[in-house]
């Protein structure tokens, strides 16, 4: 019998991380402004527990547009206000100006590379030192520990699931070759 992650053994009561870990974590993304919003996550998870973001997941999508890049990058002083004083996010005014510069920064790889994804593409593979150091020269706030967990979380690392547990075998079937 298949035994899950080390994690969710550990923490079978966290409800949360179990629905994430079998439905999102590690799963290959297509779509720009779901990689956006990953991207913001790990961002906003920086100094916090991973549960705290996914118990303000539906509030993030609610304040940011869906994470829609381009109403994002459009984003002004008066939306900033907004998003500082929504408790149901996380209000810290460097995280929220991350959101909105690198909404921008998207915008321009799309000239180069046709999607965010078309720019994680064109890279991979890459080790994560290259990927850290790739993150820092394009986007702000993308320190090691989120550009691992970004790369782990959207399956352009190895890591997210344990040989031996059941999603496993579900997130590699769902990865194109190149991937692998």
């Amino acid at each position: 019998m298949s035994s899950y992650c080390e994690y969710c053994n550990l923490h079978p009561e966290d409800t949360f991380n179990k629905v994430y870990h079998d439905t999102q974590y590690g799963f290959p993304l297509k779509d720009d402004n779901l990689l956006f919003e990953r991207l913001m996550l790990e961002i906003n998870q920086a100094g916090l527990s991973w549960t705290t973001i996914l118990k303000k997941k539906d509030n993030f999508r609610r304040a940011y547009h869906g994470f829609d890049i381009d109403k994002v990058a459009a984003y002004g002083r008066r939306d900033v206000t907004r998003l500082l004083s929504d408790a149901g996010i996380i209000r810290n005014k460097l995280k929220v100006n991350a959101a909105i510069e690198n909404a921008k920064r998207i915008q321009a790889l799309r000239g180069e590379f046709g999607s965010f994804k078309g720019w994680l593409d064109s890279h991979h593979p890459l080790t994560l030192d290259e990927w850290a150091r790739l993150f820092r020269k394009t986007f702000v706030f993308t320190g090691g520990e989120i550009v691992r967990e970004f790369l782990v979380s959207t399956g352009y690392l190895a890591g997210a699931h344990d040989k031996d547990c059941p999603v496993y075998k579900k997130v590699a079937s769902l990865k194109p070759a190149w991937m692998r």
